[in-house]
């Protein structure tokens, strides 16, 4: 029987369905019309990708003009998701803390943006 904080085994061809890449934000700004506090960002994958929009709530840890140049992860191939009136094309990931507040997650080093999580 799996938990709710660990789900059941997957294969390793279905974790190679999701696409997890590195980018660099390149724009971000407040989100005031969202729901829950959030930051539209603009961040750039490289090559084929190229620049794609996301709401993320990580207002606790960051600010926009701090998030500028930033490396982050995201999942870069689920279907565009509308917040408000604003069309989020990438899930940038990031883990909860002790009180559950959003810590981005990216490499330790600098790296092509657009490389793809393995």
């Amino acid at each position: 029987m799996q938990s709710a904080d660990r789900p059941a085994p997957i294969a390793f061809d279905d974790f190679m369905k999701v696409d997890v890449r590195v980018g660099r934000i390149v724009e971000a700004a407040p989100f005031p019309e969202a729901r829950k506090p959030a930051i539209k960002l603009v961040i750039d994958f490289g090559g084929a990708i190229g620049r794609k929009k996301s709401s993320a709530q990580i207002t606790k840890y960051y600010q926009p003009e701090a998030l500028v140049g930033r490396q982050v992860l995201a999942v870069v191939n689920f279907p565009p998701r509308q917040i408000g009136k604003f069309m989020s094309e990438v899930l940038t990931l990031g883990v909860p803390d002790a009180d559950g507040e959003v810590v981005l997650i990216g490499p330790g080093h600098e790296v092509p943006e657009g490389g793809r999580l393995f």
